[in-house]
């Protein structure tokens, strides 16, 4: 028997219909029986975990830009779109669910656009212990402003310096996913 949408559970007049198709009774019942029971409970415990592992995904895509923004891109702030490194770390867990081991297998490559220019961030690992079954490369953008030229005439003033530059990453980002032990659908780009 398929459950389908015009059934609705154990009304009388569905299993009457049912009947009258040709149906016997015990069958009815035990279908129905069995259709109360597939479908499963949210597990609260699997909620509560991916929503920790999304936030330490923040967490650490966060640190990366700290990181970088004196040493590798010599500014002194880097202002991120609200929500930015949460829509990537949910994209993040959403690409690598359909992984051997999760996201416990991904190494994943930060890089930042600027001007058509890639220039590499950082290369998180998360999880050490476990060796790498695909890799992520999270391509962060620069926002293309019109007010360049307003900001760099107040950064020719007298408070200006090598490290007072601000940049601002774009709300767009593009992830790519590479297979490490795949023939088939090796490679998933998405832009953001």
């Amino acid at each position: 028997m398929v459950a389908t949408g015009s059934l609705s559970s154990k009304n009388p007049a569905s299993i009457s219909e049912l009947l009258d198709r040709g149906y016997h009774p015990e069958s009815l019942l035990n279908d129905f029986d069995y259709w109360d029971y597939v479908v499963p409970e949210p597990n609260l415990n699997e909620v509560i975990f991916e929503e920790t592992t999304c936030q330490n995904l923040v967490k650490m895509l966060e640190n990366c830009l700290s990181k970088s923004k004196q040493t590798k891109l010599g500014c002194s702030k880097v202002l991120v779109p609200e929500k930015l490194t949460q829509r990537i770390a949910q994209d993040v867990l959403r690409l690598s669910s359909t992984e051997p081991c999760g996201l416990r297998g991904c190494v994943m490559h930060v890089n930042l656009e600027i001007e058509n220019v890639c220039k590499k961030l950082d290369r998180i690992v998360c999880d050490a212990s476990v060796v790498p079954t695909f890799e992520l490369t999270l391509v962060f953008k620069q926002e293309n402003c019109s007010w360049t030229s307003f900001r760099d005439f107040f950064s020719r003033g007298r408070f200006s310096s090598g490290l007072r530059r601000t940049l601002i990453l774009s709300s767009g980002f593009r992830l790519v996913k590479k297979k490490l032990y795949s023939l088939i659908g090796t490679t998933v780009i998405e832009e953001c």
